[in-house]
């Protein structure tokens, strides 16, 4: 069975966030049916799975999302709050393990809403009827310039999808944000992406820039353990220029692995390489860490080289990173 760790991603996925994760806020909030399988399911993070011998009440558990067979015309749908508003570069309709009960077809429509859906919403079409194959990925590239709050997923007529991925950039609403308030800069919510690393052999790596500590020690940023001199290092794109007022870093279920100290880099530039990088301004010097810790950094200690839109993380020689937090001033 093939899965998104083990396949060669379409561009549009790269270094792209899934705004359809529940690592973001992201709820499956109505579904017109889902007898044999929740619609939660269809969101879950980690790959779909299947067990042979395991059934339910009301029959066979597949790990997605599952109608009953439809008999009276019609087809069935799903509603996505997604995890940030954001513009949607491209989907993948991930039938895994689905072979006699998966859709035949299926399409998406979006819409920009404050509260939830109702009966009076509008909704774009942003994926025209696509078909669909057995236990397979299936990649769609969306051309839409629109940042989006829901989906309405559309399977026709009925059936089986493991899982639902929005791969996109969130689009914070800067403007109507206090611009004299600290914000967390990094955050993914808030725009803040991973743009380059010079090894992620562990982990979720996007999962650094997320809400909450880590779940467990696959929740974070890990590099394989280094034979060679040097450090590794990680780029962060920020959501919006700022002066940084805080700094932290959480080594949380890093107890073996952690790395021994850490530094930041940052800079004002339009892209950023790991060369070009690695001449930045110090942001923060070396400091040592801790095992299963957050390491909060003031003022004090973090150097002003100005408003900044790009972060390195650099971490000696090696290890675990769950969470990096960048606060800061709009600039």
């Amino acid at each position: 069975m093939m899965t998104t760790a083990n396949i060669d991603l379409p561009a549009f996925a790269k270094n792209a966030i899934n705004l359809a994760s529940p690592r973001l806020g992201a709820k499956a909030i109505f579904a017109s049916d889902d007898f044999f399988a929740d619609k939660s399911r269809m969101l879950t993070d980690a790959e779909p799975i299947f067990d042979a011998e395991k059934y339910d009440s009301n029959g066979k558990y597949m790990d997605g999302w599952e109608s009953r067979r439809r008999r009276g015309g019609g087809h069935d749908f799903c509603i996505v709050k997604l995890g940030a508003r954001g513009v949607i570069h491209g989907v993948d309709i991930d039938t895994s393990y689905f072979t006699g009960n998966y859709p035949p077809s299926a399409s998406l429509d979006a819409c920009v809403c404050a509260n939830d859906p109702d009966e009076g919403t509008a909704w774009t079409e942003i994926l025209p009827a696509v078909l669909l194959g057995p236990s397979a990925h299936h990649f769609h590239a969306i051309s839409n310039g629109t940042a989006w709050t829901h989906l309405r997923f559309n399977i026709y007529p009925d059936g089986g999808v493991a899982r639902l991925r929005v791969y996109g950039e969130p689009v914070p609403a800067w403007d109507s944000t206090d611009r004299t308030g600290v914000h967390e800069l990094s955050l993914a919510n808030n725009g803040g992406r991973i743009i380059a690393y010079n090894n992620a052999h562990y982990g979720s790596v996007w999962t650094l820039l997320t809400s909450g500590r880590g779940i467990n020690m696959g929740d974070g940023w890990e590099t394989r353990r280094r034979r060679e001199p040097g450090h590794d290092w990680i780029i962060v794109k920020l959501g919006a220029a700022g002066i940084v007022e805080k700094i932290e870093v959480d080594t949380c279920h890093y107890k073996g692995n952690y790395p021994d100290r850490c530094s930041l880099q940052a800079a004002h530039v339009a892209s950023a390489t790991g060369e070009e990088a690695a001449s930045w301004p110090q942001l923060l010097a070396e400091q040592k860490l801790q095992a299963d810790h957050i390491h909060t950094f003031s003022r004090d200690v973090i150097a002003e080289p100005g408003p900044v839109n790009h972060v390195r993380l650099n971490i000696f020689p090696d290890g675990g990173v769950s969470r990096l937090r960048i606060f800061g001033r709009l600039a």
